[in-house]
């Protein structure tokens, strides 16, 4: 469905979606025209601007009077081609069980023989993707394995100790990762670790870093067998400057910006570290406070 004149709309966001509403005066159009979209609600269409590009959407309404078509935003060129997450999910190792593709997407080359294949119209994507603009590819995946190891290899470990937001702790798993920690052990009270706002926030690094849940005794248990100290991000009677401490083998306790690390957690702690301030702020949130300390740490072991 083309429409040639007088498209009031802002053509130049495409940084979200938005609507057009057009009303008959404004095209220029005969009734016995729109009324041809009234047959085509919930279908995608094509508007023709006056600046002549041709814009996709989904008429989302139309009687006698106007239309109205939900224009969805650009996906740039390097990220249509296929989701990050799922390429990142397939290159490390994640059982992929079913995948759902819009029609005309491309299957990844890396996807194994045995899983499922689907191919649906862009309108059932819209309806079973999370996203407000899916980009047309859906894996469903088997759930890791969160248990802990028996014993832990010597490292540098980051300890999430009641951090409930999901954007947080994917950030502070995307961090841990590129400062090269051995691995993320999340206590009671964290954000799931494969909610849909973790998985973004960790752009991939949840499928790349060993993550593992448990409870503070284990979590007790499993650094002293490994002889690794535990430092927290507090400030309690034995606090140290972070740069007085050599972070190269050690595991980093952060807790959640309200209360910060529990009762429970300090009480684990060798010592706790003070990242250095301006004197007229108080704290930093859960993922900078994570990202200052493992750069320390990571600063310590490549001798920066």
């Amino acid at each position: 469905v083309e429409l040639s004149r007088y498209i009031e709309s802002k053509l130049n966001r495409e940084d979200e979606d938005y609507e057009l509403e057009v009303g008959s005066a404004g095209i220029g159009q005969p009734f016995k025209v729109l009324q041809q979209y009234i047959n085509h609600i919930g279908k995608e269409v094509e508007v023709l601007a006056k600046d002549g590009r041709k814009l996709s959407g989904v008429l989302k309404e139309a009687d006698e009077q106007h239309f109205v078509v939900t224009i969805q935003k650009k996906v740039k060129e390097e990220g249509a081609k296929r989701p990050k997450l799922v390429d990142e999910a397939l290159r490390y190792g994640v059982t992929v069980t079913c995948m759902v593709v819009s029609d005309g997407v491309a299957l990844p080359e890396s996807l194994p023989a045995g899983v499922r294949r689907v191919c649906v119209p862009a309108d059932v994507m819209a309806s079973i993707s999370p996203h407000r603009t899916p980009q047309g590819l859906l894996a469903v995946c088997e759930l890791p394995d969160t248990a802990p190891p028996a014993a832990l290899a010597p490292g540098r470990y980051v300890i999430l100790d009641g951090v409930q937001d999901p954007g947080n702790v994917g950030t502070v798993l995307r961090t841990a990762d590129a400062f090269g920690c051995t691995a993320a052990l999340l206590l009671p009270g964290c954000a799931d670790l494969y909610s849909l706002k973790t998985l973004r926030a960790s752009m991939g690094a949840v499928f790349r870093l060993p993550a593992w849940t448990l409870d503070a005794e284990t979590l007790r248990a499993l650094l002293t067998a490994a002889d690794l100290p535990l430092y927290g991000a507090a400030l309690r009677h034995d606090t140290v400057d972070v740069r007085r401490r050599d972070l190269r083998r050690c595991a980093i306790a952060v807790g959640s910006e309200g209360r910060g690390l529990s009762d429970t957690v300090l009480a684990l702690c060798d010592e706790t570290l003070r990242i250095p301030m301006a004197d007229h702020c108080e704290s930093l949130n859960a993922a900078a406070a994570a990202a200052v300390l493992l750069w320390e740490a990571y600063r310590a072991e490549e001798g920066m």
